[in-house]
């Protein structure tokens, strides 16, 4: 029998067939983030029931675009059965697509299973015609349309996979491709199913006086691209939620983050801390077991991160951190608090040996590890361990106790460790003290300024002298420098005293000259955190210029383990101060580490002996000597003056002079005095000549 196609509705019938598997691809993408299992099934019993529609819809437009040279009609219950058919090949599509695993043998069973599916959807609803006699079926086609039907559902199965993720580049293209190309393949099994079937000649249609083809046509048209729009819309909206949803997650969780942890290192942080020493405490009162805080400190840090740039100081963090990881046991806390400050809580001991070992474990490994973070820079720790139950029973006294200790660990030597003791409190308390009294003494006049004379090595000259401050607190007496000046280093307050000595200094300066005395070039020791400043030699600048004192009666002094700790930058501010009219000396030569090169890179006006040499004049004989004659004649090499520091006796004086050192200073000389009484020994010298 002829038949022929309406050539608009088999190209609707196509773009419906494009936007099923579009929506097929949407859908799949959607379900497979979902995480709730109950939300899964949902989506897919909706999207099998759109997608199935949407499939039976292209299937029944292009029916309905095909028309033969006698009425035509479909019966209503097999047309719903083959609809049916439809939604359960698409459910079944959608679970294979969006089940944990898409194994090779799933997916071919599921292209399978979805093919037969569609094929028994198309060939139900040709039955739907109900014609006598029955539909004849060509094997050849018939077999090619099952053959097409299988292979171009296992290939949507697959592009479906493929394209399941929305965060792809590009993905709502690659699916609308990759719908296009479905679209043709079910298009291409219905027409291949339609050229399989043979109508005999006198065939009647039993189904005719069915509902109108036309007005049929288009109420399934509109209703089938209305519901797949809709579940596209759902499912784009769900996706915003999904998103917003996931977004909100996210933040929740990295607020708890930032209330738990690090954000530098990643560690536990103080309170996190303070958390698990509260549980550490509660489960070692109940076993009546032995649990140790171990307080760290990073030796040096602050010079690194001062000098080097906090980007620098964040990496050496974040590597310590790592490595400090790698040094304890896996049950073991480590926590950062702040700065450059860690602790380690170590629980379930045996005995205060198994603490010391762990802090032994921790420096060797810092000391001697081969480390894959790619840190040049190798910092030690300094540690501190109070022990439960025997060191505090609350979680700030074992923390305060371990830092106690830990600071006892620094005055020993650094790079070390110490158990607390009860002694550590009274020192704890004192230094507490002198930060206090540090605090008030600028403003409070507690801080005075001591000069020790330099002499000229082969005239007894006065050449000079040496800055030295000292604290006279009205509750705590006088302090020496060595006891408060390292305190204040660490707080920072050395800044502000470093401005003071040189303030102060230009103005004694002046009052001598003032009085008609000589005018004396005086040395002021610069500390590391000092030079640090990046405005220091500006700052400097300005109050020498405001005292009204020239440049050139100013000498600072930098310790030689100061200086090579970053010799470049030490070699720029040098040039600085140089350019600003300041003279410079390396202070405590030969007890660092001074490359040859660099010292004649630095161009600086003196070398200073450190008394330990200037000591073995006496006590290491010949030895003693040739290295006080050795680092003289280098200096001298250099164009540099040299300055003995602590000669105390006549030997070391004659040695010193047959040596031809430029200067030296010691209590055989002269001890510091009063800036009245160094006053009065410029006078007496002065009437002498």
């Amino acid at each position: 029998m002829q038949s022929s196609y309406n050539f608009w509705l088999v190209a609707i019938s196509f773009a419906v067939a494009v936007l099923a598997s579009y929506t097929a691809l949407d859908l799949t993408g959607r379900i497979f983030l979902l995480a709730s299992a109950r939300l899964r099934h949902a989506w897919r019993l909706g999207g099998a029931t759109a997608l199935g529609v949407g499939i039976w819809s292209m299937h029944f437009v292009a029916m309905l675009a095909f028309s033969l040279s006698i009425p035509l009609g479909y019966d209503f219950a097999t047309t719903a059965y083959s609809l049916g058919l439809g939604i359960g090949a698409s459910y079944l599509a959608l679970v294979a697509t969006t089940h944990a695993r898409l194994t090779p043998a799933r997916l071919v069973a599921g292209g399978v299973l979805m093919g037969l599916g569609i094929a028994g959807m198309h060939y139900t609803g040709m039955a739907a015609m109900q014609m006598d006699p029955a539909i004849h079926y060509q094997p050849a086609w018939f077999a090619g349309s099952l053959t097409i039907a299988i292979g171009a559902s296992t290939a949507a199965l697959w592009m479906a996979r493929a394209l399941s993720n929305d965060d792809e580049r590009h993905v709502v293209r690659k699916r609308f491709g990759a719908a296009l190309v479905m679209g043709v393949a079910i298009s291409g099994m219905h027409y291949a199913g339609m050229a399989a079937a043979e109508f005999p000649l006198g065939a009647v249609c039993g189904a005719a006086k069915g509902v109108n083809a036309e007005w049929l046509a288009t109420s399934v048209i509109l209703f089938t691209f209305a519901i797949l729009i809709v579940t596209l819309l759902l499912s784009r909206f769900d996706a915003r939620t999904s998103f917003l949803t996931g977004a909100v997650s996210n933040l929740n969780g990295q607020i708890v983050r930032l209330a738990t942890l690090d954000t530098l290192t990643g560690l536990p942080n103080r309170s996190t801390l303070t958390e698990r020493i509260e549980r550490a405490i509660h489960n070692a009162r109940r076993q009546r077991s032995l649990f140790a805080i171990l307080f760290m400190d990073l030796d040096g840090f602050k010079t690194i991160n001062d000098s080097l740039g906090h980007s620098v100081g964040d990496e050496v963090l974040t590597a310590f951190a790592q490595r400090l990881l790698l040094c304890v046991r896996a049950s073991d806390t480590v926590a950062r608090l702040g700065g450059d400050e860690f602790v380690v809580l170590s629980e379930n001991l045996a005995s205060r040996e198994n603490a010391g070992a762990m802090a032994e474990n921790v420096l060797e490994r810092m000391r001697q590890g081969v480390w894959t973070d790619s840190q040049p820079l190798q910092v030690m720790p300094s540690i501190g361990i109070a022990l439960y139950p025997y060191d505090g029973d609350t979680v700030d006294t074992l923390l305060k106790h371990a830092d106690a200790a830990m600071y006892e660990a620094k005055r020993a030597g650094r790079s070390t460790y110490r158990f607390f003791e009860q002694s550590m409190n009274e020192a704890a308390t004192r230094t507490l003290h002198i930060q206090s009294a540090l605090h008030e003494a600028l403003t409070a006049g507690h801080f005075s300024l001591h000069f020790q004379p330099k002499f000229r090595g082969r005239g007894d000259s006065l050449a000079g002298a040496e800055a030295l401050i000292r604290l006279n607190h009205p509750l705590l007496g006088s302090l020496a420098p060595l006891e408060f000046i390292p305190i204040a280093e660490r707080s920072g307050q050395i800044v502000e005293i470093g401005y003071w000595v040189l303030r102060e200094t230009c103005r004694q300066i002046r009052r001598w000259i003032e009085q008609g005395l000589p005018s004396m070039k005086v040395a002021i020791n610069l500390s590391p955190r000092q030079l640090s400043q990046p405005n220091l030699v500006t700052a400097m600048l300005k109050i020498v210029t405001d005292e009204g004192v020239q440049c050139e009666q100013i000498m600072f002094e930098i310790t030689e383990a100061v200086a090579m700790q970053d010799a470049p930058r030490t070699i720029e501010m040098i040039r600085a101060f140089h350019a600003s009219g300041f003279e410079i000396a390396i202070d405590d030569f030969g007890t660092g580490y001074s490359s040859l090169a660099y010292l004649q890179r630095f161009r600086v006006k003196q070398l200073k002996i450190d008394r330990f040499f200037t000591n073995g004049l006496d006590e290491h004989g010949p030895e003693g000597s040739a290295i006080v004659a050795a680092i003289i004649a280098l200096a001298h090499s250099l164009d540099m003056d040299v300055v003995a520091e602590g000669v105390e006796t006549e030997s070391q004086r004659d040695m010193l002079k047959s040596m031809m050192c430029d200067e030296m200073q010691g209590f055989l000389l002269g001890q510091p005095l009063t800036a009245d009484g160094f006053g009065a020994m410029l006078r007496g010298r002065m009437v002498a000549a």
